[in-house]
């Protein structure tokens, strides 16, 4: 294990000290006032003064920006040259003359004033310097907040996060190196080409539903269910900000088992990793597709955390061929903030054309892709009870790989579908989105949606 000299953290080899030291403490950011350190942060800065420049005494801490100034011939002497001035106001006007700064609060006999490090401001205390760094502060911790919210901020994407937990996980002694370098190399590999290495798959969950409902009927008067569904879970890589990923993959990997769209699908027979999906995404935005959101992203996902919505899926799969549409249900239209019209329109999706009275229904209707505010998860089925309740059956990317694993296992216990259902109640965010495919556009077809993508709206349901 090697250490790193900025901050103690234990590190696997010399070359990862340099990419830690490159990456976390020589990052944008300004410099140090004292040495010229650059740290990755304002954050960084402020708890390096704290480490490397404290002040004597007990729990006292040295302000950011304090200089001392060289001795003039006045108590009024220039902090940047130790020229004299006869006056405060006299001061001020030569900082700002000769300087091109900008002098805050001068009190008579000051003999020490403080440059902020983030812009021309000097000031005559400590306290006035800490005040105004405060609102440098806020100001860059809001910005920044919004970005790290989407993902959009520069800490990197998949690989990057995939490794630092890795790290971790070794550091905490949860794994050991060997594994860890093993689980790189097949990351690596599994970026190179381009392909999801399923080490978060679970697959025949639909086929173990099939077979539950098929001998446990009780209340159920009738389930449809989409087959060949798998399920992907979040990873080390993507856990936090990944969920529309997984979504996809869900959805790809139902898509991929249905001969209608093998034409669409034949250069995308294996199901893609993340950082593959964003490169996807990004050659949609290429072709003209949705250019308003395209922009919202500066045009860039991969190398970044950046979360998907309803709008880059649709993007996405018209881009592949996919005839899909987007429907929006804008408002609550029950009471307590519930949708049974989402419910409604699930079941309407699912038993269109189908007539007969088999109790369990397993169609050829790919799965759904529903999206709410900062969380997304795919609809494999809905159940209607014998009292008419609806409830949808749910594949969350959130739920761990081991959690489907037992599922497969208990399959025959009663409570086997209840991790997967969610009714009515269940569903109470102000507004929920669902992306639907249903068949393969014609190339003409497909160049008129990429003409109306520019102005791209959802269908409401009202």
């Amino acid at each position: 294990m090697q250490v790193c000299d900025v901050c103690g953290q234990e590190l696997l080899s010399e070359s990862e000290v340099r990419s830690h030291l490159a990456r976390v403490h020589l990052g944008p950011g300004p410099p140090c006032p004292f040495c010229g350190f650059r740290g990755g942060g304002y954050d960084q800065l402020r708890r390096h003064i704290d480490a490397a420049h404290p002040e004597p005494g007990p729990q006292s801490s040295r302000p950011l920006g304090a200089a001392t100034a060289a001795p003039g011939p006045s108590p009024l002497a220039c902090p940047l040259c130790g020229e004299a001035a006869a006056s405060a106001p006299g001061l001020e006007a030569h900082v700002q003359a000769r300087h091109g700064r900008l002098l805050l609060a001068t009190a008579p006999g000051n003999k020490q004033l403080y440059e902020c490090p983030m812009c021309d401001l000097v000031c005559a205390s400590p306290q006035i310097l800490q005040e105004h760094v405060d609102l440098h502060l806020e100001e860059c911790s809001f910005s920044e907040g919004i970005n790290r919210q989407y993902g959009l901020d520069d800490s990197g994407g998949y690989k990057q996060q995939f490794l630092k937990n890795m790290e971790r996980e070794v550091n905490r002694g949860r794994m050991q190196p060997f594994e860890y370098h093993k689980r790189k190399t097949d990351m690596m590999e599994s970026l190179a080409f381009g392909v999801d290495d399923g080490k978060t798959k679970s697959s025949g969950v639909i086929e173990a539903l099939c077979k539950y409902y098929q001998n446990e009927f009780k209340d159920v008067r009738r389930i449809w269910l989409s087959v060949g569904v798998d399920h992907f879970s979040s990873s080390l890589g993507d856990r936090g900000w990944g969920c529309g990923y997984r979504n996809f993959q869900m959805l790809l990997s139902s898509l991929l088992k249905n001969d209608m769209y093998n034409d669409c699908l034949q250069d995308h027979t294996l199901i893609p990793s993340i950082p593959k999906i964003q490169s996807m995404i990004e050659d949609a935005w290429k072709e003209g597709f949705d250019p308003r959101g395209a922009s919202h992203f500066n045009n860039r996902l991969r190398g970044t955390k950046a979360w998907i919505g309803a709008c880059e899926i649709y993007s996405l799969l018209t881009s592949l061929r996919l005839k899909c549409r987007v429907i929006d249900f804008h408002k609550p239209t029950g009471p307590m903030g519930t949708h049974p019209r989402l419910f409604e329109w699930v079941l309407s999706y699912y038993s269109r054309g189908r007539e007969d009275g088999a109790k369990v229904v397993c169609t050829s209707k790919p799965p759904l892709y529903l999206q709410h505010q900062g969380h997304s998860r795919t609809v494999v089925g809905i159940e209607e009870k014998k009292n008419r309740t609806l409830c949808l059956l749910i594949f969350d990317p959130g739920c761990p790989s081991q959690e489907m694993q037992k599922l497969l296992r208990h399959n025959s216990d009663v409570t086997f579908p209840k991790q997967l259902q969610k009714f009515v109640g269940s569903l109470k965010d102000k507004q929920y989105q669902i992306v639907a495919v249903d068949g393969v556009l014609l190339p003409e077809e497909k160049a008129a949606r990429l003409e109306a993508s520019q102005v791209f709206t959802a269908e409401k349901i009202p």
